[in-house]
C-alpha cells in the first residue's frame, strides 16, 4: 500500500484527535510508524492502525474508512490537481477513475496495487461503479466517492451499494 495512504490517515487522526493520539495509536498498534508518501508498506499495518483506532474510540471500522475516504479525496484534489483538469462533474470524474486517473497513478507509482473500477451509464442520470479489490476496502472507496460527490455538488447521490460475489456495485443517481 502506498505511503500516501498512511501519511494522510495519520494526518487525519492528528487533525481529529491530536498528535498525542497519533503517537499512542502507533505505539499501541505495534507498527513502525515511519512512513513516507512515496514509500510502499504492507497493508496489514493499515489494518492494525484501523483496528487500534476503532478500539480506542469505539468507532466501527467501516465508519472510520468512510470518513478517511472523504478526507483523502480532498487531499487528492489538493495534491494532484492535474487529475481534475477538464472534469465536468461527478459522473465525468468517477467514470475516469480507471481509464485515466489510475493509469496516471501507475506512471507516478509503478508499484502501486490499485483497485479496479469499471463503470456503466445505463441512463443519463444513472452511473454504476463496479469496485474490484483483493484488499476489500470498499468502505474507503465509498468515502472517496462521497468526497467526490460533495466536491462537485452537482446533484448526484450514492443511492445504493450492492455487495456482489466478487465486487461491490455503487449506484449513483443525478437528482437535479
Amino acid at each position: 500500500m502506498k505511503g500516501i495512504v498512511f501519511t494522510e490517515f495519520l494526518q487525519l487522526v492528528e487533525d481529529k484527535f491530536g498528535l498525542e493520539e497519533v503517537d499512542a495509536l502507533i505505539e499501541e498498534s505495534g507498527v513502525s510508524g515511519i512512513y513516507t508518501s512515496v514509500g510502499t508498506y504492507d497493508h496489514s499495518e493499515m489494518v492494525e492502525l484501523l483496528q487500534t483506532l476503532s478500539a480506542r474510540h469505539s468507532a466501527p471500522i467501516p465508519d472510520l474508512l468512510k470518513t478517511f475516504g472523504e478526507h483523502l479525496f480532498g487531499r487528492f484534489y489538493v495534491l494532484y490537481p492535474q487529475f481534475f483538469k477538464d472534469i465536468h462533474g461527478s459522473f465525468d470524474f468517477l467514470s475516469k477513475i480507471d481509464v485515466y486517473i489510475h493509469q496516471e497513478v501507475q506512471k507516478l507509482y509503478p508499484d502501486a496495487e490499485l483497485p479496479r473500477f469499471d463503470c456503466a451509464q445505463p441512463q443519463p442520470n444513472r452511473l454504476l461503479l463496479y469496485y474490484y479489490s483483493t484488499r476489500h476496502l470498499e468502505d474507503l472507496a465509498e468515502g472517496l466517492i462521497q468526497g467526490a460527490l460533495a466536491h462537485f455538488n452537482d446533484g448526484v447521490v450514492l443511492s445504493q451499494r450492492i455487495e456482489e460475489k466478487d465486487h461491490i456495485t455503487f449506484e449513483l443517481k443525478k437528482i437535479q
